[in-house]
């Protein structure tokens, strides 16, 4: 097995950090793991995306040829990745700022309005960890107590209140697959 995704979206979306924490939470799960992060040189508000390949053997390149996911948290990133898509792929999309949809018939879309849920969180910053709540709900590609411990490593497990607001994004956006 092994599954490639694409996150991308503007610098300062969080998109690195969706991929590194998916990352880590695949590694210490016991699978091989690839992250391979590419940014513009002026960083927030730049066009950034990350490759994680995540198999269960070793994996021979970090490129993501024909991924099987696509997290585009903006417009050009849709444009941009769609058609790097395997055929029966899934794209989610962060519905609160791409109002386009994919020209591909031959994918799935997940449309989340993650920066609205944010809003109604009280913290627009959240908006990545609301989409990783429905990505790792969607996929199952590593259990969400894994990826929430994971990204409290990451994030710094001394900050309890970015891991409480961490902690209710996630569940706002695992939570959003159960209601609709």
């Amino acid at each position: 097995m092994i599954v490639k995704t694409i996150f991308s979206g503007f610098g300062g979306q969080g998109v690195l950090m969706m991929g590194l924490s998916l990352a880590h939470s695949a590694m210490n799960s016991g699978y091989h793991v690839t992250y391979l992060p590419a940014y513009g040189a002026e960083v927030r508000g730049g066009t950034a995306n990350c490759t994680v390949a995540i198999a269960d053997e070793e994996i021979a390149s970090p490129v993501a040829s024909e991924p099987d996911y696509l997290v585009a948290m903006n417009s050009p990133s849709l444009f941009t990745f769609q058609n790097k898509l395997s055929a029966g792929g899934t794209i989610f999309l962060n519905s609160s700022i791409v109002e386009d949809r994919p020209n591909r018939l031959d994918v799935k879309v997940c449309a989340i309005p993650c920066g609205d849920i944010a809003q109604e969180l009280g913290n627009s910053r959240v908006a990545n960890i609301i989409m990783m709540g429905i990505f790792i709900k969607k996929t199952n590609i590593v259990p969400a107590e894994m990826y929430l411990k994971n990204l409290e490593l990451i994030m710094g497990s001394k900050k309890k209140t970015v891991a409480e607001v961490n902690r209710k994004a996630f569940a706002a956006g695992f939570d959003y697959v159960s209601d609709n």
